[in-house]
């Protein structure tokens, strides 16, 4: 059984910076894509960034340039930078693998107030 525990959310002002962090212990971590999410109230939930097992990376079209999303052996993270009151969300990290399915952290709230 995998767990994902994630920290870093909060408020802050518009224009502010959070670093988001994804935990989790074990080979079939690091070995597979993880991706983080948002759900915002009322919205559905949407890819924000992913990274593969390799590092490579893509983002949605809303955080290009403002996100960067990195990961090293036992933790992914997601730099956010410029941050604006729509970014307002609960971030949630998800670890994909073709064997045992999806994981899904418990989610991390943002809040970003203008």
């Amino acid at each position: 059984q995998v767990q994902l525990v994630e920290s870093g959310g909060g408020l802050v002002q518009a224009g502010g910076s959070l670093r988001l962090s994804c935990a989790a212990s074990g080979s079939i971590f690091s070995r597979n894509p993880v991706a983080w999410y948002r759900q915002a109230t009322g919205k559905q939930r949407e890819l924000v960034a992913d990274i593969s097992s390799g590092g490579n990376t893509n983002y949605a079209d809303s955080v290009k340039g403002r996100f960067t999303i990195s990961r090293d052996k036992n933790t992914v993270y997601l730099q956010m930078n410029s941050l604006k009151p729509e970014d307002t969300a609960v971030y949630y990290c998800k670890l994909a693998t073709i064997i045992a399915g999806d994981y899904w952290g418990q989610g991390t709230q943002v809040t970003v107030s203008s």
